[in-house]
């Protein structure tokens, strides 16, 4: 099965496209209904921000015609019990945008759990806002098999001026079945819990601290013998060795045997005064402190994080690592149906699991595909669902001329500017900085225009080449689904070249987007990677969680 990345609604997709049972592990981190728009920010090559923010989606629900065929999907499937618990909601909720969202996640939340194999585990990261309402949902669907409520403490802090400061998110851990995949993960201990526990070292410095050598009661025989003149009968305990330690499998069966092996290899501490000895449990030997559901060591990304690539919403990958390193193997197949920057399938991708990836915007898409090429040089896998001619560039074009311009942008290695607020744009689909010189800092912008429609002309032209003049930009990119006209051509020829270290370039090249399907390539120096997107940190092989530094 090749990794696949979706675009397009998840619920569409998962019908048309993911098999029955046919997923190990599904982690999704849906919007959450927190009346919020979000943006993702575009920085220039000097780090100062975009002239213009994208919007990525907005995290706002309504009860419209969508959220109404969501509940009636639900109330038609097979799943009784969730369908009497959304129309118990309805009932107490009303038609409101709450509603509305929880109509939409239960629709998906259905499709989920049908494509999850009997082994396979689904973790649900929301925030306080509809926890509630969404555990009770799952409860619903996958039955009794609630495993975890998971707090991931996301800040260290936030002021809030009569209540709680908010400072968690919930995930909710379910499996389809008793039987599930599970890996035990662990910590690191800090250095409090160290410092407190592992008091004792060697002369080389080994940090240890001191366990049992005995087990309550007592026993005949040679565990409750005298050893060396120690006999644990008298404190009610008899002698029972430690085997769970690194060559612990390795000890003698004999109770006495092991005993003096241990003593043999410097494993026994012997207390200054009469005492029962102990066993020396070395720091090094240990894996960790078992994860707990309080998740407060994985910290969330700061603006100077090599990991943050510009995404509102992304997670740590070292939040992600642990949950897919708990509940699925190598091979298996991880799903993420709302997908974002693709911080899950980034973490499948290292921790070598195949991956599903669904998002409802070419923004995100593009988005992953640089994130992926980055950290993962010659990695392969299938898109599905941008247009891969012209039939299927039209059809979106018709469809959501906003999907279709960050599409397009995306063909020419450029970022989207503007939003879909009308005149936001200033006439500016895209931009692209590229170097002017092999000087640190020297760049100039290539500005890009694109046109979904038929009628297209020369004045379009002359409006760009203004366009260009106004913003101060070396050149631009006029990109067009429809074949230009030779007064166009003329009109892109008469506006001359731009020079940088690297040659001459045409001040405004029309690009057609058949032509960048068939493989065209833009005539411009190399783009600098430090505009738009940052750069995804190449990775350089497996971390296990056990490793991880957080």
């Amino acid at each position: 099965m090749a990794n696949r990345l979706y675009y397009g609604d998840n619920f569409a997709v998962l019908r048309e496209s993911i098999a029955d049972e046919s997923v190990d592990l599904v982690y999704l981190d849906p919007p959450f209904n927190s009346n919020a728009g979000y943006n993702v920010l575009f920085k220039a090559p000097a780090g100062q921000k975009s002239e213009a923010q994208i919007e990525a989606f907005e995290d706002t629900w309504h009860w419209t015609n969508s959220a109404a065929r969501a509940y009636d999907y639900v109330i038609h499937s097979k799943h009784t019990d969730a369908a009497t618990m959304l129309k118990a909601m309805r009932s107490f909720l009303g038609e409101n945008d709450m509603m509305a969202y929880l109509a939409m996640m239960a629709a998906r939340l259905i499709e989920l759990h049908r494509v999850l194999r009997p082994t396979g585990s689904l973790y649900l990261h929301c925030d306080p806002t509809a926890s509630h309402y969404l555990k009770v949902l799952m409860d619903s669907i996958f039955k009794e098999f609630f495993q975890s409520e998971l707090i991931w403490k996301r800040t260290s802090a936030h002021n809030s001026a009569k209540r709680w400061g908010p400072v968690h998110d919930v995930i909710l851990f379910y499996t389809k079945s008793e039987t599930f995949t599970w890996n035990s993960v662990y910590q690191d201990y800090s250095v409090k819990y160290i410092e407190a526990f592992y008091r004792h070292d060697d002369g080389d410095r080994r940090k240890f601290r001191l366990g049992d050598l005995t087990g309550a009661g007592i026993r005949k025989g040679e565990s409750g013998a005298v050893w060396k003149g120690v006999d644990p009968t008298a404190k009610g305990r008899h002698w029972a060795p430690p085997r769970q330690f690194p060559g612990g499998d390795k000890l003698p069966k004999s109770t006495l045997a092991a005993l003096d092996e241990l003593d043999r290899i410097g494993r026994i501490f012997w207390p200054p005064s009469d005492g029962v000895p102990c066993f020396k449990r070395y720091l090094e030997d240990m894996k960790g402190r078992p994860a707990q559901d309080v998740i407060d060591d994985v910290f969330p990304l700061s603006a100077r994080d090599r990991e943050r690539l510009g995404y509102p919403t992304q997670k740590p990958l070292s939040l992600l690592q642990r949950i897919i390193e708990a509940s699925s193997d190598p091979g298996d197949v991880v799903l993420d149906p709302f997908c974002g920057c693709g911080t899950t399938v980034h973490a499948a991708q290292k921790l070598e699991r195949q991956w599903i990836g669904i998002d409802i915007t070419h923004l995100a898409v593009s988005l992953i595909e640089r994130r992926l090429k980055d950290a993962f040089p010659g990695i392969r896998f299938e898109v599905h669902g941008t247009p891969k001619d012209i039939g299927g560039a039209r059809d979106l074009a018709a469809r959501d001329k906003y999907q279709f311009q960050w599409w397009a942008v995306s063909l020419v290695d450029a970022v989207p500017q503007g939003g879909k607020k009308k005149g936001m744009d200033r006439g500016i689909d895209g931009l692209r900085w590229v170097r002017a010189s092999p000087k640190d800092g020297d760049f100039e912008k290539v500005l890009v225009s694109v046109k979904g429609g038929e009628n297209v002309g020369a004045a379009m032209v002359r409006d760009f080449k203004g366009t260009i003049e106004r913003e101060g930009a070396v050149g631009g990119m006029f990109v067009t689904l429809a074949e230009p006209t030779r007064e166009m051509t003329r009109e892109a020829a008469a506006a001359g070249f731009f020079e940088t270290s690297f040659g001459r370039h045409p001040k405004i090249q029309i690009l057609t987007i058949a032509g960048l399907l068939a493989g065209q390539k833009p005539e411009l120096p190399s783009p600098a990677r430090g505009e738009g997107f940052k750069q995804a940190p190449k990775e350089t092989g497996i971390e296990k969680q056990s490793k991880l530094k957080f």
